[in-house]
C-alpha cells in the first residue's frame, strides 16, 4: 500500500479574529427599510485577510470561533476549500455564527447597519478561547494579523493578548488593522484604551482616514509612525484616495487603481494581504529601499482594487495571476 508522506507546509501567517456572514443588501440604498432582500457572503476581516493570502500564494492560517451551525459549517467550508489552514478554529455549541449587515450606496461603497437585534456578544466569535490556541502554528509562521473588533469581548481579548505573548516568544512580527466598527461594542468607551494597549505590540498598522483622525488627530503617516516610535510601517488609507504610508522611514503616497466598483467591503482586508503577500515574498530587509517599499505598496493597492469589481469580500478577492495581469495592463512591471 503507497502512504502519503508529504509534510504540510507550515503557515506564514496567523490571521486571528472574526469570521462571519457579511449580509450585503440586494437593493442599492443607504435605507434598512428599503432593503427587501439579503445575500450573505463569507467575510471577516481576519479571515478575508487569511483566504486573500492563500489565493495570492503565502500560507495562512486562521485562528477563530465559530457555532455549531450551518452558517459555521458554510464559513469553515469556504476557507477549507481555499485552503486555509483551520487548525486553529474553535466551535460553540451555545451561541450562533455572527451575521453582519451591509447597505450598499450607488458608489459601492458600504455601511454596516448592525446585527439582527442581538447583543453585540451573543455570537460565537466572541467567545475564543486564550488556552485553546495552537502554540504550534506560531513555532513557524512570521507574521500575525489582528483586528480590534474582537477587544470588545473578554474572552476573545484575552486570547488576543495571549496570541501576542506568542508572537513575541516566537519572533512574529504583528500586523494590526484597526478596523473600527462601533456595532461591536457594548461600550464603545472601551474601545480606546483597549487599542492603545496594542502599541507596543505592533511592528505594522493600517488605519482608515478616519481613524487615523480618531486615534492620533493627524493622517500623516511619517507623523503616526514617529509617535508609534517602534513600528516598521504605517498605512493611512482614504477609499480612492491616495494611501499615506511611511515604511521603514520611507514616506510616500500611492494612488489605488481606477475600477468599475461593485462593492468595497473586504477591500481593506487584501490590501493588508498584499503587503503581507509581498513582505513574505520581498524579505523585511529589502524594506531598506524606498523603491522597493512604493512598489509593495502598489502591490497592496492592485489587491484591494480588484477586490471591488465583483461582490463579497472573499468571493471577489484575485490571485497572484491576476494581479500581476493587471499591473502589466498599467504599466508595472512585475
Amino acid at each position: 500500500m503507497e502512504t502519503n508522506n508529504t509534510v504540510p507546509i507550515p503557515s506564514r501567517v496567523i490571521c486571528l479574529g472574526e469570521i462571519l456572514l457579511d449580509c450585503l443588501a440586494d437593493e442599492v440604498t443607504p435605507y434598512w427599510e428599503q432593503v427587501k432582500s439579503w445575500t450573505a457572503f463569507p467575510g471577516g476581516a481576519p479571515a478575508n485577510v487569511a483566504s486573500a493570502l492563500v489565493k495570492l500564494g503565502t500560507n495562512a492560517a486562521f485562528i477563530g470561533c465559530v457555532g455549531q451551525d450551518p452558517e459555521g459549517d458554510r464559513l469553515l467550508k469556504e476557507l477549507e476549500t481555499v485552503g486555509v489552514d483551520l487548525k486553529g478554529v474553535q466551535r460553540n455549541s451555545n451561541f450562533p455564527t455572527r451575521k453582519v449587515y451591509v447597505l450598499r450606496s450607488a458608489d459601492g461603497d458600504r455601511k454596516f447597519a448592525g446585527f439582527d437585534g442581538d447583543s453585540p456578544d451573543a455570537y460565537a466569535d466572541a467567545y475564543l478561547l486564550g488556552e485553546k490556541l495552537p502554540t504550534e502554528l506560531f513555532l513557524e509562521a512570521e507574521y500575525l494579523v489582528i483586528g480590534t473588533l474582537e477587544l470588545a469581548y473578554p474572552h476573545t481579548r484575552e486570547a488576543i493578548f495571549q496570541a501576542l505573548e506568542l508572537a513575541e516568544e516566537y519572533h512574529l512580527k504583528t500586523v494590526l488593522d484597526i478596523n473600527r466598527r462601533s456595532q461591536f461594542w457594548l461600550n464603545e468607551g472601551d474601545a480606546l484604551p483597549l487599542i492603545q494597549q496594542l502599541w507596543q505590540h505592533m511592528d505594522f498598522v493600517k488605519f482608515s482616514q478616519e481613524e487615523a483622525l480618531w486615534l492620533f488627530d493627524t493622517t500623516d503617516a511619517g507623523k503616526i509612525s514617529y509617535r508609534l516610535d517602534s513600528v516598521e510601517g504605517v498605512f493611512v488609507t482614504n477609499g480612492a484616495a491616495a494611501v499615506n504610508y511611511c515604511l521603514n522611514d520611507h514616506e510616500g503616497k500611492v494612488n489605488p487603481f481606477v475600477v468599475d466598483v461593485k462593492d468595497t467591503t473586504g477591500a481593506g482586508d487584501a490590501f493588508i494581504a498584499g503587503l503581507i503577500h509581498q513582505l513574505c515574498c520581498q524579505g523585511i530587509s529589502s524594506l531598506s529601499s524606498p523603491e522597493i517599499a512604493q512598489k509593495i505598496v502598489t502591490y497592496a493597492c492592485a489587491v484591494g482594487s480588484l477586490t471591488t469589481i465583483k461582490l463579497g469580500a472573499i468571493s471577489a478577492q484575485p490571485t497572484a495571476t491576476e494581479v500581476e495581469n493587471f499591473l502589466k495592463q498599467h504599466q508595472f512591471s512585475w
